[in-house]
């Protein structure tokens, strides 16, 4: 919401997405040539090319799109149990794939476009008991990079944004969601991660709203940069674990180029 509000405030027309899309029904009713809300299911590869289809007939062109679906479970890397772990990445990595290559065909016709793609701090620096969520956000900090260079020279820019905790909805939901560790020895942890989520909730530092203006205001700039840290608390952090593992990496350097064969005989 706080993104199609800032595209609004800009003058741009709006396509806004959503499982459930009847909370949504009397805001778009307010601006309804401006606006169009679609349900849509991101891991459901039918609806994604339906919603495209939509979207683009309706507005004659996706120009930006905002990969914002995504959810956090939490749980360790040894006791997650592999069906949740295959939904988590079907969630929060292959839906971006797939709804990514669904609007790039249209991009590229028209040689125009951005690929704005939510990451997150947990991208840069991974958290601990979020595993495999800092794992998909890797994969999509991985992802992301490759395909800015790869559709750079058809007019096509691409910016990883990474926030920290903002003032949404995301921690909600941790009170009512029961610790399920396979592995007993791991029970600590995971109940100071909830613990520590409940306490947060509400309390963000993050404001949504300025955020989605400061992504609009990063698109804006010449050149604009590759990735975006949203939130004061992460772009410490994030600044933080680079610095770290830039030094960590630094510190083997010889036994890194010794892993070459030599360049002289010896």
């Amino acid at each position: 919401m706080a993104y199609a509000e800032a595209a609004l405030d800009a003058g741009d027309r709006v396509v806004l997405t959503a499982r459930r899309t009847e909370p949504l029904r009397d805001w778009a009713a307010t601006q309804p040539d401006r606006t169009l809300v679609l349900p849509l299911d991101v891991t459901d590869p039918a609806q994604v090319r339906k919603a495209v289809t939509t979207a683009e007939s309706r507005f004659g062109g996706i120009d930006v799109l905002v990969n914002n679906a995504g959810r956090g479970w939490y749980g360790s890397v040894e006791g997650t149990p592999d069906p949740d772990v295959r939904h988590l990445f079907e969630l929060n990595f292959f839906a971006v794939l797939t709804v990514t290559r669904a609007v790039l065909p249209g991009m590229r016709a028209r040689g125009t476009g951005w690929i704005v793609t939510m990451s997150s701090a947990a991208g840069l620096r991974p958290v601990t008991g979020f595993g495999y969520y800092s794992a998909a956000k890797h994969a999509i900090e991985g992802l992301t990079d490759v395909l800015r260079d790869e559709v750079a020279p058809l007019g096509i820019r691409v910016l990883t944004v990474e926030p920290g905790a903002f003032r949404t909805q995301a921690y909600a939901g941790f009170a009512d969601q029961p610790i399920r560790e396979t592995v007993p020895d791991y029970q600590p942890m995971l109940h100071q991660v909830r613990t520590a989520m409940i306490d947060q909730h509400g309390t963000q530092p993050g404001d949504p709203r300025r955020g989605a203006r400061a992504v609009l205001a990063a698109m804006d700039q010449d050149p604009p940069p590759r990735r975006l840290v949203l939130g004061s608390a992460a772009f410490d952090t994030v600044t933080a674990a680079l610095d770290d593992k830039a030094a960590d990496i630094r510190a083997n350097e010889s036994l890194s180029r010794d892993a070459d064969y030599p360049t002289t005989p010896r």
